[in-house]
């Protein structure tokens, strides 16, 4: 499968265009903003969405990550990404089996049972690999392939699109607060957004000499992972300025500490301030947004491409 056909490119607008083809879906960034539903199978989610928290019956637990997105499917995702292990501030690593006992036999039914592209959110090369062979066609790397790099070389052996997020996360950064949840503080950047865009690079680079095709790469800029609470606001304010690097840009602002802090509200009670953020993000050029409210964010998404997409 080679879910990337064409270069991606600037159109008049300025935004990052290109013809995907993912399990027999067709992408074209410049048209319109993609949703990727987000399923987290986990029992420690940030958001508490984890599909492992609420039973000990891990067959239990696949079945509700299977009906799970195969709603998401019908509220209008385009991609479902799925994960074994959480990345929020303070999570516990988990094992490469137990990562893969939780996620391949969700990818297994959902690429049976469900008709859209698959997205499996690991970093790990040998879970992206036996992922792929599960039936996903993206990767979704929260280290951009500097964690393991060989997952860079999975990607360019399968051709399968790699989404390459920017990551500064480190423990001791790391603060919680019982209601809020984790956040990182005190993380210094000399410019936010050019440094995001050298360290972006930096992956671009590796993964193009792993043998990656440069239109098989998507860009996240990595809000909440190693950025304080302002600076996630000022990434969003400045996102436009990552078109730059003539790439399609991720985003995933969903039910994140940037949007709790600032409302003051905990996970569950983030919706308005994520979909206010996901109107942003579109406006200032993402052209694929990642959430747990897909119902929700598709309806944002259809309005604020009808104005911002307008010709």
């Amino acid at each position: 499968m080679n879910p990337v056909r064409n270069c991606p490119s600037q159109d008049p607008k300025g935004r990052a265009s290109a013809d995907v083809i993912s399990n027999g879906v067709k992408f074209d960034w410049g048209k319109k903003t993609y949703v990727m539903g987000i399923i987290n199978v986990t029992p420690d989610s940030f958001s508490g969405d984890g599909v492992l928290k609420s039973t000990e019956n891990g067959s239990l637990g696949i079945e509700k990550a299977i009906a799970q997105g195969l709603q998401m499917e019908q509220e209008g995702a385009d991609i479902l990404d799925i994960g074994g292990e959480s990345t929020r501030p303070g999570s516990t690593p988990v094992s490469l089996d137990e990562e893969l006992s939780r996620v391949l036999p969700v990818i297994e039914r959902l690429a049976k049972e469900a008709h859209i592209p698959i997205s499996i959110d690991t970093y790990k090369a040998e879970v992206a690999r036996q992922a792929i062979e599960a039936g996903a066609s993206i990767i979704n790397d929260v280290w951009g392939g500097k964690m393991d790099s060989a997952i860079l070389t999975v990607a360019a052996e399968k051709n399968v699109t790699i989404i390459l997020m920017h990551n500064r996360s480190k423990p001791k950064d790391a603060a919680q607060e019982e209601k809020l949840g984790g956040r990182y503080v005190g993380v210094e950047y000399a410019d936010l957004i050019e440094d995001i865009k050298k360290e972006l690079q930096e992956s671009v680079d590796a993964a193009l000499a792993a043998g990656v095709k440069k239109e098989n790469i998507i860009l996240d800029p990595g809000i909440g992972f190693g950025k304080t609470v302002e600076q996630n606001l000022e990434l969003v304010n400045r996102l436009g300025e990552l078109k730059e690097m003539g790439l399609p840009i991720l985003v995933g602002p969903s039910r994140k500490s940037f949007v709790g802090y600032t409302l003051d509200l905990p996970p569950e009670e983030r919706l308005e301030g994520t979909l206010a953020a996901v109107a942003l993000c579109i406006q200032k050029g993402a052209g694929l947004v990642r959430v747990h409210d897909v119902k929700e964010t598709d309806r944002v998404r259809v309005f604020t491409d009808a104005v911002v997409r307008a010709r």
